[in-house]
């Protein structure tokens, strides 16, 4: 309290930085941020601490254009197409977020993305224009090959280190992309950003500035196999970049499990069911089997290796450095336990009594106890901001999956599956819009293994072609995305054969591809064209255009997710229970009446189905309004 009256623009200030934490640097709003964002004509002065780079304001552009594309579905490409919540989306990845923006605005809960590093040799697409249409871009960028896959030489760009704009294409490329990212994640969302040496000082700047250094939560370390390669100093490791959405409401504890804790539950486990209570036995058989471990994780827990009927323990001391200093009575006997010098006891008198009574305290003699710490109770950790996983071994695993070396560098699972862990709980949904081989997907199908979860999971993956004289061209795989897909279904059939796990359930396969809609093309009206766009008013479907392609389209462009239950009334659609409904193949008065019945949030209907019977529709747009039901016809 300092006696003055509310401060207005502090308040307006905290809520706009809770919305937009871009538009703000040094702690202030900073008016060329709010330009770019929603002004027309972005400009940005070079004259303060901000990052600027060649063609921002285009990157800027590139963000605010719209897109009227949609995504296809392809079942006979998924895995349980009708039950899964899992998601595949083969297509351009900034087109892709675009078109999820309205359907999964806030509801990611972890974003995970390994994106070009741009280190002088990989590519990636750059420019990017999307305010021409889907078919004029790809016209644009490159042919596409008789599959309609698009041809490599036109979509990617390498990026040379020669280039002047060297820096300024990557940040280019990876701005829109962050920033619609942003958006789709929660309130409670955190995004992971793997990278190297070439762009981390870059990225730090650029994830600043779209969501608020005060967001950052960590720069991680991934520590990997030395190459020996190098001529002055073998770089032995890469970043991740950690970033809350709203860092203070993620203010909650995350821990992860110990390494090497799963094989030591496991041995626990089979000791207890082979020797029932004879838990002396179980225990030497136990420390035995740590021996054994010497080579592995689990060799580090070796202290827990004794058993009783609440699981596996250590003995610990009992005292502390500066500790309770009083007369500690064994309840057995009322004799004092003597203590130890220089040291304290870690417990009063009544909460010693208590752990004698539940079997904690250890009677090693009259006068000396040890307490029980059990495993189940210290098996996780506060992840540490550096990691070591050795990178061959995520190879290894990969290439025994698929059978052949499919994929050059792939992520480890085992790691992407602690970042997951980290912040997730059962039931997310976690989104990876650079799935590459699909390891995103694999780390999360495999931490549901583990503890029964049900997260869910987006990939988005470029139609990048192999080139031929790789060892996954050779294989039968055409593109990364097919690549991905194979392993997500390899790792589904693994699972279904050894265990009866009901979440893993499968993936939908989808393609981003153009609207089945002519109207919503962004095509000016010329003196060529007026004809072709006054036949848009008369039946704005593209005469190709399938239902079931139709169906997706209105669904994701109404705000409906792609995994939303869909159910066919054989003359509509109804889409989660009855907040819409959809009339794509027929409307009479009696199915209008059906839908009325049904008591509809919303309902759509194609124009083309009233035949331009004006009655029919006027009377249907009537009935709908009366009944309190939102209607539209397109």
């Amino acid at each position: 309290m300092d006696g003055h009256s509310l401060d207005i623009r502090q308040r307006d200030a905290e809520a706009l930085r809770t919305l937009f934490p871009n538009l703000f640097s040094e702690g202030k709003v900073d008016l060329e941020k709010v330009r770019a964002a929603f002004c027309d004509e972005p400009y940005f002065n070079n004259e303060r601490y901000t990052l600027n780079w060649a063609g921002k304001a285009d990157a800027f552009k590139t963000l605010q254009e719209r897109t009227s594309a949609t995504l296809k579905p392809q079942p006979e490409r998924s895995v349980n197409f009708d039950a899964t919540e899992n998601v595949f989306i083969e297509g351009e990845n900034l087109e892709v977020l675009k078109v999820l923006q309205k359907s999964y605005y806030g509801k990611v809960k972890c974003i995970i993305i390994d994106p070009p590093y741009n280190t002088g040799n990989d590519s990636f697409i750059y420019p990017d224009r999307f305010k021409e249409n889907l078919v004029d871009y790809e016209r644009r960028v490159g042919d596409k090959d008789e599959e309609g896959c698009l041809m490599k030489e036109g979509l990617f760009r390498k990026n040379s280190k020669e280039s002047g704009h060297y820096h300024s294409n990557w940040l280019s490329m990876m701005l829109p992309r962050l920033f619609l990212a942003r958006g789709l994640l929660r309130d409670d969302g955190v995004i992971f950003v793997h990278i190297d040496d070439n762009e981390v000082h870059n990225l730090r700047l650029l994830m600043n500035e779209i969501y608020g250094e005060e967001n950052f939560v960590a720069q991680m370390v991934w520590e990997g196999a030395n190459k020996n390669d190098a001529r002055q100093i073998g770089i032995v490791h890469e970043y991740v970049l950690v970033y809350a959405k709203n860092r203070i409401s993620t203010e909650h504890d995350w821990s992860t499990k110990k390494d090497g804790i799963e094989p030591v539950l496991i041995e626990i486990a089979r000791l207890k069911k082979q020797y029932g209570n004879d838990y002396e036995s179980a225990s030497v058989d136990l420390a035995n089997w740590f021996k054994s471990m010497k080579a592995t994780p689990s060799f580090g827990l070796r202290r827990f290796h004794k058993i009783d009927d609440n699981g596996a323990y250590k003995e610990d001391d009992p005292t502390a450095p500066g500790g309770r200093h009083f007369d500690l009575i064994n309840p057995h006997t009322g004799c004092v336990i003597p203590l130890r010098p220089k040291r304290g006891w870690s417990f009063d008198q009544e909460t010693f009594n208590q752990m004698v009574a539940n079997n904690r305290v250890v009677f090693v003699s009259d006068k000396s106890v040890m307490i029980k710490r059990y495993l189940h109770e210290t098996d996780t950790i506060t992840p540490p901001s550096v990691i070591y996983q050795p990178a061959r071994s995520a190879s290894e695993r990969l290439e025994k999956l698929m059978g052949s070396k499919c994929f050059e560098f792939p992520k480890d699972e085992t790691v992407i599956a602690k970042f997951v862990e980290m912040c997730t709980c059962c039931g997310d949904l976690i989104l990876d819009f650079f799935a590459g081989s699909g390891t995103t997907a694999h780390a999360v199908l495999e931490l549901n293994k583990e503890d029964g979860g049900n997260r869910k999971f987006i990939l988005v993956q470029l139609p990048e072609l192999c080139d031929e004289s790789s060892e996954a061209f050779k294989a039968g795989y055409k593109t990364i995305a097919d690549i991905s897909r194979e392993r997500i279904r390899r790792v589904i059939r693994k699972y279904v054969e050894t265990d009866d796990y009901p979440s893993l359930q499968g993936f939908r396969s989808y393609l981003l591809a153009p609207s089945n809609f002519k109207v919503w093309r962004n095509e000016e009206i010329t003196e060529e064209n007026i004809e072709t766009q006054l036949e848009m008013f008369i039946d704005p479907v593209k005469p190709e255009s399938e239902t079931e392609n139709i169906l997706v389209e209105l669904m994701l462009k109404s705000g409906f997710q792609l995994t939303d239950k869909v159910e066919n009334k054989g003359d509509f659609y109804c889409a989660n229970g009855n907040e819409l409904i959809l009339a794509l193949t027929a409307i009479t008065p009696a199915i209008a009446a059906a839908i009325i019945a049904l008591h509809p949030q919303k309902a759509v209907a194609l124009d083309r189905l009233f035949n331009n019977d004006d009655e029919l529709k006027t009377n249907t747009a009537l009935q709908m309004r009366d009944a309190g039901v939102e209607f539209r016809t397109i």
